[in-house]
């Protein structure tokens, strides 16, 4: 065994970006084909919970007990899908006549983030990050006038989420998959998954579906 050194050459890894968002409306408790997310330009992670409760007994802290945790979002985009709208709670009552404030249906939601490092850059590898079960929260539109320093609106949505099963794991709404942990061959056959794929030859396109974790686990097989 030889001892610690940090930074070497390949080790310094960093993440950034965000790109190929997918939105999976879900209908009737079922999600629908994936629909691509354009402009999309920021998603921030927020969990919440994780808060500890501590336990006092004779005269000493006796314990801790740690809340559930849930996995929540900001989404930030210059615009949103069609298929989103009845996610955010608006609903086309007449040809191009949209009503606010209805009900909101659950969707679930894609995204890539790059890994980067100091030898290959972006081409280092990414995380796919699949989000499950989501409910976007009413959220603020600023709208200003167009003057000599004009800019595009940029719209965000909160996102909050309801865990599900994980084999082998506790319930959680988010998995991330990362390329750098597997083979190229693996994380080709879930983007095949999340994104479709085009009709080649005699054999079929297919349509973007959103896997469960337990189709995601037994696709990229076990920890090795």
């Amino acid at each position: 065994m030889s001892r610690l050194k940090w930074d070497q050459t390949g080790n310094r890894v960093y993440q950034t970006g965000v790109d190929n968002g997918v939105l999976y409306p879900m209908l009737d408790g079922v999600y629908a084909k994936g629909v691509a997310w354009d402009g999309l330009t920021k998603v921030s992670e927020s969990p919440s919970g994780g808060e500890s409760s501590p336990l006092y007994a004779n005269n000493k802290k006796y314990n801790d007990i740690i809340s559930d945790e849930i996995f929540g979002a900001t989404i930030e985009a210059f615009d949103s899908p069609d298929e989103f709208d009845e996610c955010d709670g608006s609903k086309e009552i007449a040809a191009g006549v949209f009503a606010g404030q209805q009900a909101r249906k659950p969707f679930g939601f894609v995204y890539r983030t790059l890994i980067c490092n100091d030898t290959d850059g972006s081409a280092y590898g990414y995380t796919i990050h699949i989000v499950y079960n989501c409910m976007a929260k009413p959220s603020s539109k600023d709208r200003g006038t167009v003057n000599e320093s004009v800019e595009a609106m940029t719209m965000s949505w909160e996102v909050t989420t309801t865990p599900v099963d994980i084999p082998g794991g506790k319930p959680s709404a988010h998995l991330e998959i990362k390329s750098t942990k597997t083979t190229a061959e693996k994380m080709k056959a879930l983007e095949d998954l999340l994104y479709g794929t085009d009709m080649v030859g005699e054999v079929p396109a297919t349509e973007p579906k959103l896997p469960t974790p337990a189709e995601v686990i037994a696709l990229m097989g076990a920890v090795v």
